[in-house]
């Protein structure tokens, strides 16, 4: 069993929707919160899976908050404006790369979901956050990347049988790349090919 809890099988390697890519990887930051002692309210967290993102592989989206700096505690109570009026922090989004998903291991996504809790931590207790050095210690002490690697060219090419267009990518094998031929396009309801992509070694 790893440090984080999980056993090396589970179901990671069925993930099929943006949905289920969002619950495991929810379920596996509550988990990590308490393995890793990150402060960190998941209540006030919110969750969102992009398809257009091409470099990054998640990212946390917080409001703006003027005059906040890294190392300097907020006091969410006196943000009435930004914060709820309990004085909890306001909410923030961790927006999930589905390329990305599609293009790293267990290993590497739940390193990346780690990286993005301390960009959380940092912003719930300062009102902002940074790749700094508080940043990089503690992206070391969580076994956290300080950046976050570029996710790859897709591995396999799926095109239409009928026109010859792309009609998607994919960054490891799955359901798709196995069954290709029993899926039809959307452009000319044909079978679709699978191929390696050129970039890709053999």
């Amino acid at each position: 069993m790893s440090r984080d809890g999980y056993e090396l099988v589970d179901a990671y390697s069925t993930i099929e929707t943006h949905e289920s890519l969002t619950q495991w990887s929810r379920e596996y930051c509550s988990r990590a919160i308490e393995t890793y002692e990150f402060d960190v309210s998941l209540g006030s967290l919110d969750w969102e899976v992009s398809t257009r993102a091409k470099r990054r592989a998640a990212a946390v989206k917080t409001p703006q908050i003027d005059d906040a700096t890294v190392g300097e505690p907020i006091d969410w109570a006196s943000h009435s404006q930004t914060a709820p009026s309990s004085g909890d922090p306001p909410s923030c989004t961790i927006s999930l790369s589905w390329r990305a998903f599609e293009s790293f291991d267990r290993s590497e996504w739940t390193a990346t979901l780690r990286h993005e809790l301390v960009h959380v931590e940092q912003f719930q207790a300062y009102g902002t956050t940074d790749h700094g050095p508080a940043f990089k210690r503690r992206a070391e002490a969580v076994d956290a990347p300080v950046r976050v690697r570029r996710f790859s060219t897709p591995k396999y090419v799926l095109s239409c049988d009928g026109c010859g267009e792309t009609v998607a990518h994919r960054y490891r094998d799955c359901k798709l790349v196995r069954q290709a031929d029993s899926y039809r396009s959307s452009c000319c309801k044909s079978p679709l090919t699978c191929n390696k992509s050129d970039s890709v070694d053999s």
